[in-house]
């Protein structure tokens, strides 16, 4: 049976993916907007709108059926998919990321939004289009928070010496053209953000694990979403402080068991080799105090 709450969720990720305004869409359709957003509410599609709607936004029709692997080349998309599947997870397992998005304080989100800023500002002509993308972004992210918040799924994250080193010694935002002043802030908070993973490793708080990875390091970054009925797969090359329009990699999500089972040997294999507790924050806080020398 086709699912069209699920046919709703991939019509929105993919139409905020193709950076196109809802009413140029449902013009082209020759919908109305409204109707627009009631099928990304779930309402009844016909197959013949779901097959104009993925030639539109340049995507499989079995894609926005909810059929094989999903691909985002931009992060908006990614996480508004993100989004919509965390509504229902009760478990998230992390690999491989220097910190767990969804564990960090206000002021990362708040630097993020700084660093948009500034670079909106030296975007010249493309100023508007790119608040634009970028309030789309903070908004997906602060969503995320609001809904983790609320529902507290448990979160496993297993973190690595090697990109803890680096998002320490380059700041969150590390590879884009910023100010120094602005540089100085990134630095400050990346260092916050380790000291308090520090913490949270040492105090293990209930329904967050965290484990630091020992000998060789995963050399991708995914996330394992379990919700009652569902598992998937999230394959991710955008950090979360990734530009709105960034096209550097390609993400994947998918449910294919077989891409299910082989990501969860990987990450049970390194949960089971990291250290955690009170050893990890010691190693943690070792890496900080490193690379003050």
């Amino acid at each position: 049976m086709m699912q069209f709450n699920e046919i709703g969720h991939q019509i929105r990720a993919y139409r905020m993916e193709s950076g196109l305004k809802a009413e140029e869409i449902a013009a082209r359709l020759g919908v109305s907007r409204a109707a627009l957003y009631r099928y990304e509410k779930g309402e009844v599609i016909k197959l013949d709108t779901v097959k104009r709607l993925a030639e539109l936004l340049k995507i499989s029709p079995l894609t926005l059926l909810g059929i094989g692997v999903e691909y985002f080349s931009r992060p908006i998309g990614f996480l508004e998919r993100i989004r919509q599947i965390e509504e229902s997870a009760d478990q998230i397992l992390e690999i491989a990321g220097p910190v767990s998005f969804l564990t960090t304080s206000d002021q990362y989100e708040a630097v993020i939004g700084q660093i948009f800023e500034e670079l909106a500002d030296n975007a010249g002509a493309d100023r508007v289009l790119y608040q634009a993308a970028a309030e789309q972004v903070l908004g997906a992210l602060a969503s995320r928070k609001r809904m983790f918040a609320a529902r507290r799924p448990s979160v496993i994250s297993v973190l690595t010496p090697r990109s803890l080193r680096r998002f320490v010694f380059e700041g969150i935002g590390g590879a884009l053209p910023l100010s120094e002043a602005l540089r100085t802030r990134c630095r400050d908070v990346a260092r916050r953000e380790v000291e308090r993973v520090a913490d949270l490793v040492e105090s293990e708080p209930m329904g967050l694990q965290f484990g630091l990875t020992q000998g060789a390091e995963p050399t991708s970054q995914f996330i394992l979403l379990r919700a009652r009925d569902r598992a998937t797969l999230a394959i991710n090359p955008f950090p979360a402080d990734a530009t709105p329009n960034a096209q550097t990699g390609v993400a994947m999500i998918t449910s294919a068991e077989d891409a299910l089972q082989t990501h969860q040997r990987i990450a049970e294999q390194a949960w089971r080799d990291a250290t955690k507790g009170g050893v990890a924050a010691r190693q943690i806080r070792e890496i900080l105090v490193s690379i003050n020398r």
